[in-house]
C-alpha cells in the first residue's frame, strides 16, 4: 500500500498522551501499553473557546507529545454514513408520511382493537343502572386516553429517545451514558468521545445533575436497583408480547358466538388458535413488508370505528358528550364505591399498546408515531366510545356485547372481517416490541445470544427474533387454551400494561432530572400525575390476581430471572478475567518469543477484556507449540449508544514493546448497530487498519523526538475530511488541534495561533527501518493466513459461595451458556480457522 493510499485513506491522525477525563472519575496513566489500553479522548481545542459537551473540565490544548496511538478506522460495511454524522438526516414529508402510514399496522393495532373490551369488561363489574354509569366511565376512559397516550408518550416519553431508539433498555443505556451505573465494568474513557456518545448539558441545573450521577455511581446498591427496575419492564413488555395477541384475536373472533348456531367456546378457542399460527408464521417477513401488508386494513379499521362512533352518537343520544365534564368521574365512584374501582381494571385496558409507541420507535421515527396517534388514532377512538356510550344509553343490556351490538344492520360481516383482521394485526405491536426489547437486551449483555435476521436493509431497528417468535407463539396458544375466556387474560393484561407505564415513569423522571436537568418542580410533576394516576390503576388490577392476574406476573419473574442470572453471570465472568489477567512483568521475562516459537502469520484472540493481557493467552502458549508472528487482542464490545459511527469504530493500541508484534484492537458496536462483514472482509479491514497505525505511530514518535513543547494535556489531531491532510510534505495541518466534531470552515483565523514550525526530519517518517521492517513483517504474516483464537471458558462458582449463587452459575448460567448462540457465530469467524481453549473461571 504506497504512501499517497495511505495518506487519503486516514480518517485521524492522533497525537495521545495523558488524560484527565470527569466521565470516568479520575485520571489515567499509561504503564506499559497493557495496563491501561485505549484510555485518551481525541478532543482538543483551537482558537475561541470550545466547550466538550460532556463531563469533565473545559481545557485549552495545544501541540502535544505522544506516547502511545490510539487510531479510529472505517469500518467496511454496507450502509453508509456522513463522516463525523451519526444523526439520520430530516426525513423528508413523503418518507415521514409513508412511516406513519406503516405505524397505523405496527404500532396502533393494539391501542386500536381496544373498543372490542373495555366497555364489555367495565359493565360486567358495574352493571348499569343510571346514566352516571355510562357517563362516568366513558369520562375515566376519555380522560385516561388524553393524559397517559396521548401527553405522557406522544409529548413526553417519546422525547426520551436513545436517538431514536426506544424501550425501557434505550432509556437505560441513556442512564449509562451519563453516569457510570453499568454493573459490567468495561467502560473506558475513550467511550466518552464517540460522536454518538456526546452529552448535551444545559448549565443552569448541572451541579443537581452532577449530585445525582455520584450518587448513583458511588452506591451499588442504586445501581442492582435501576437494573432490575429495567429488566422487569422489559419481563412485562415480552409477557405483553404473550397477552396482546390472546386477548385481541379472541376479543374479535368471539363475535361468532353470538351469530353463528354451535359456535361455543371451543369453537373459540379452535379458531383463535389457527389465526395465531398464521400471526406468529409471517414475522419472518418483516415489520416492514407486515407493516404495508397490516396499514391498509388497520386505515379501514379506524376508519370503521369513526363512522360507527359517529353514527351512533348522531342517532341515539348525542348528549353523551357531557361526558368531557370530569365531574362525571366523581359521581361515578361516588355511586358505585368499591365496584366502581373495581372496573378500572376494566377502562385501563383502553390504552393497551400504549407502551408500543416507545418500545416500537427504532422500527419507525418520533414524527411519524406522533403524526399517526394525533391526525387518525386518537379522533377515532373517541368517536368510537362516543358511539359504544350513546348506543349504553339507549339499550344498557347490551353491554356484554356492546361492540357488535351497536353497529348498524347489515354491516355485521363486513366489520366482523374488518375486526378479525384488526384484531391480528393488534398482535403485531408487541410482537414487534419484544424482538426490539431483546436485541438490545442482548446487546447491553443482558440476555443470552440469539440469532437476529435484519428484515430491511433500510430501517436497521426492523428485526426478527425466530427463538422469540416461536416461544411468543407457543405461551399464546397455551393462554387461550388455558383460560378459555377474554375475561380472565382482560385480568392479566392490565397488571402488565400499568407495569411498564410505571417502569417507563420512573426512568423518565431520572432522565428528567440527570440529563434534561428539567426545573425541579417541573421533573416532580411528571411522575406526580402520571404516577400516581398508574398507581391507582396498578391497586385495581392487582386485585384480579387470583382471577387470571396471576399470569403475567409469572411471566415477568421467569423473564427477570432469565436476564438477571445472565447478567450476573456476564459480570462475574468479566470480573475473573480481570483480576487474573497477565502481567506485562511476566510477558517481559518470556521475551520477544514469548517462550515459544513465532511463526509467520496473524492470531486473532478474542476476549472480553479492554485492558490487559487475557489470562486465556497462557493457556495458548502453553498448549500450542508455537504462536504468531503477529497476535491481535481483538475485542468485541457494545456500548450504550445505538449507532457507532463507522470512522470511530475501532481503537488500535500496541501491547509490550515493539519487537513483541502483539496489539489490542477494541471494536465497539451500539446495541443497534449491524455486522454485516464477513470475515474475510473483517480481516483485510483490520490488516489495512493496522498499518495505518503503524505508520501514525511513526508518525507521532517523531513528532515527539523533535518538538520541545510544555507536557500538557493529551490531545488528537483528527482530520475531518481525506483532503485536509494532502501528503506527508505537507505537516502544516498537524499543526492545528482539530475539534472532533467541527470542520475547518475558516482554518486561516486559527492557523496563525496554534501553528508550529516542524523540523525537516519529521517528513521522512517512511524511512523510519524500524517502520519498514515492521510494515514488512505485517505483510508477510498476511500472506501466511489468520488463524482464530477462542477461549471456551466454563464459568462455576466457588466451594465457599452461597447456594443461591452456586444454583445460579453453575446450573442456570451454565445452561444458558451452552443452549445460547456460540462465540464463532456471533463472532462471524469461520470454523475451519479456529483453535479453541478450554479454561474454567472460578467466580
Amino acid at each position: 500500500m504506497g504512501k499517497k493510499e495511505i495518506e487519503e485513506s486516514s480518517s485521524t491522525v492522533g497525537l495521545l498522551k495523558r488524560s484527565t477525563t470527569g466521565g470516568s472519575g479520575g485520571s489515567t496513566r499509561w504503564v506499559d501499553g497493557s495496563e491501561v489500553d485505549s484510555e485518551s479522548p481525541p478532543w482538543s481545542l483551537f482558537g475561541d473557546e470550545e466547550i466538550r459537551e460532556g463531563y469533565g473540565s473545559v481545557r485549552r490544548r495545544l501541540v502535544k507529545k505522544p506516547k502511545r496511538v490510539d487510531s479510529f478506522d472505517v469500518e467496511a460495511m454496507e450502509i453508509s454514513v456522513a463522516h463525523g454524522g451519526h444523526h439520520k438526516k430530516d426525513a423528508s414529508l413523503l418518507s415521514t408520511l409513508a412511516l406513519a402510514f406503516q405505524t397505523l399496522g405496527v404500532v396502533y393495532g393494539d391501542v386500536g382493537t381496544s373498543p372490542l373490551y373495555v366497555f364489555s369488561d367495565v359493565f360486567s363489574k358495574v352493571p348499569i343502572t343510571s346514566e352516571v354509569d355510562v357517563l362516568g366511565a366513558l369520562s375515566i376512559v376519555l380522560y385516561t386516553i388524553a393524559l397517559l397516550p396521548l401527553l405522557k408518550y406522544v409529548f413526553i416519553v417519546l422525547k426520551a429517545n436513545d436517538n431514536g431508539e426506544g424501550g425501557t433498555f434505550a432509556l437505560y443505556s441513556l442512564i449509562c451514558r451519563y453516569a457510570n451505573v453499568s454493573l459490567l465494568p468495561n467502560r473506558q474513557a475513550a467511550d466518552e468521545h464517540i460522536s454518538s456518545f456526546k452529552l448535551k448539558l444545559p448549565t443552569p441545573e448541572l451541579e443537581r445533575a452532577l449530585n445525582i450521577k455520584e450518587v448513583l455511581e458511588r452506591k451499588s446498591s442504586l445501581k442492582t436497583l435501576l437494573l432490575l427496575l429495567v429488566l422487569m419492564g422489559t419481563s412485562m413488555i415480552i409477557g405483553d408480547g404473550i397477552l396482546t395477541p390472546a386477548m385481541s384475536v379472541m376479543s374479535a373472533v368471539s363475535g361468532l358466538q353470538g351469530r353463528i348456531p354451535g359456535f361455543g367456546t371451543n369453537a373459540l378457542v379452535i379458531t383463535s388458535i389457527i389465526i395465531l399460527g398464521a400471526l406468529f408464521s409471517i414475522q419472518r417477513y418483516g415489520s416492514s413488508k407486515v407493516g404495508f401488508t397490516f396499514a391498509p386494513a388497520l386505515a379501514l379499521w379506524f376508519f370503521s370505528l369513526g363512522s360507527i362512533g359517529t353514527y351512533n352518537l348522531l342517532k341515539h343520544d348525542v348528549t353523551v358528550l357531557r361526558a368531557l365534564n370530569p365531574v362525571y368521574i366523581y359521581l361515578f365512584f361516588k355511586k358505585n364505591s368499591i365496584n366502581g374501582w373495581s372496573a378500572l381494571g376494566g377502562c385501563v385496558l383502553c390504552i393497551t399498546g400504549a407502551e408500543a409507541m416507545f418500545a416500537d420507535l427504532g422500527h419507525f421515527s418520533v414524527k411519524s408515531i406522533q403524526i399517526a396517534f394525533t391526525s387518525v388514532v386518537f379522533p377515532c377512538l373517541f368517536l368510537a366510545y362516543f358511539g359504544q356510550a350513546a348506543y349504553l344509553m339507549k339499550y344498557p343490556k347490551s353491554s356484554g356485547r356492546i361492540f357488535y351490538d351497536s353497529v348498524p344492520d347489515g354491516f355485521f360481516w363486513p366489520v366482523f372481517g374488518i375486526a378479525t383482521v384488526a384484531a391480528i394485526i393488534a398482535s403485531q405491536a408487541m410482537i414487534s416490541a419484544s424482538f426490539s426489547c431483546v436485541k438490545q437486551a442482548m446487546a447491553l449483555g443482558c440476555f443470552p445470544r440469539l440469532k437476529i435476521i435484519h428484515t430491511s436493509k433500510r430501517h436497521m431497528g426492523q428485526i426478527y427474533i425466530p427463538v422469540i417468535n416461536w416461544f411468543l407463539m407457543i405461551m399464546c396458544m397455551l393462554v387461550v387454551a388455558a383460560f378459555r375466556s377474554t375475561t380472565d387474560i382482560a385480568n392479566a393484561y392490565g397488571i402488565a400494561e400499568v407495569g411498564v407505564m410505571m417502569v417507563s415513569t420512573t426512568l423518565v423522571t431520572v432522565v428528567m432530572l440527570l440529563i434534561w436537568q428539567t426545573n425541579l418542580f417541573l421533573a416532580f410533576l411528571f411522575p406526580l400525575i402520571f404516577g400516581t394516576l398508574e398507581l391507582i390503576y396498578m391497586s385495581a388490577v392487582l386485585s384480579k390476581i387470583l382471577e387470571g392476574g396471576w399470569l403475567p406476573l409469572v411471566f415477568a419473574s421467569w423473564f427477570l430471572c432469565v436476564m438477571y442470572i445472565w447478567n450476573y453471570g456476564s459480570v462475574l465472568k468479566y470480573q475473573s478475567e480481570v483480576k487474573q489477567k497477565i502481567s506485562m512483568d511476566f510477558m517481559h521475562e518470556l521475551g520477544s518469543s514469548l517462550g515459544t516459537v513465532r511463526v509467520p502469520g496473524i492470531g486473532l484472540l478474542y476476549n472480553e477484556l479492554v485492558q490487559g493481557i487475557p489470562s486465556i493467552f497462557a493457556q495458548f502458549l502453553l498448549d500450542l507449540p508455537a504462536i504468531h508472528s503477529v497476535i491481535v487482542f481483538v475485542c468485541i464490545k457494545y456500548v450504550p449508544v445505538p449507532v457507532v459511527p463507522q470512522e470511530e469504530r475501532f481503537l488500535f493500541r500496541r501491547v509490550g514493546p515493539k519487537d513483541y508484534h502483539m496489539f489490542r484492537c477494541v471494536a465497539r458496536y451500539g446495541y443497534k448497530d449491524v455486522r454485516k462483514e464477513d470475515h474475510h472482509a473483517f480481516e483485510q479491514l483490520l490488516v489495512d487498519s493496522l498499518e495505518k497505525f503503524l505508520r501514525k505511530e511513526a508518525l507521532d514518535l517523531a513528532l515527539e523526538s523533535n518538538l520541545n513543547q510544555p507536557d500538557l494535556d493529551s490531545i488528537s489531531v483528527k482530520s475531518r475530511d481525506e483532503t485536509e491532510i494532502q501528503d506527508v510534505d505537507g505537516m502544516d495541518e498537524l499543526t492545528i488541534p482539530l475539534m472532533c466534531d467541527q470542520r475547518l470552515e475558516t482554518a486561516g483565523a486559527s492557523t496563525s495561533e496554534a501553528s508550529l514550525a516542524l523540523p525537516a526530519s519529521v517528513m521522512s517518517v517512511d524511512e523510519d527501518p524500524s517502520l519498514e521492517y515492521e510494515l514488512s513483517a505485517l505483510r508477510e504474516a498476511t500472506e501466511s493466513g489468520f488463524t482464530y483464537l477462542l477461549g471456551h471458558g466454563e464459568v462455576r462458582a466457588k466451594k465457599n459461595s452461597w447456594f443461591i449463587k452456586k444454583l445460579s452459575i453453575n446450573y442456570f448460567y451454565a445452561f444458558m451458556r451452552k443452549n445460547c448462540r456460540g462465540g464463532a457465530a456471533t463472532m462471524r469467524v469461520p470454523h475451519m480457522n479456529i483453535i479453541q481453549v478450554g479454561m474454567t473461571y472460578m467466580v
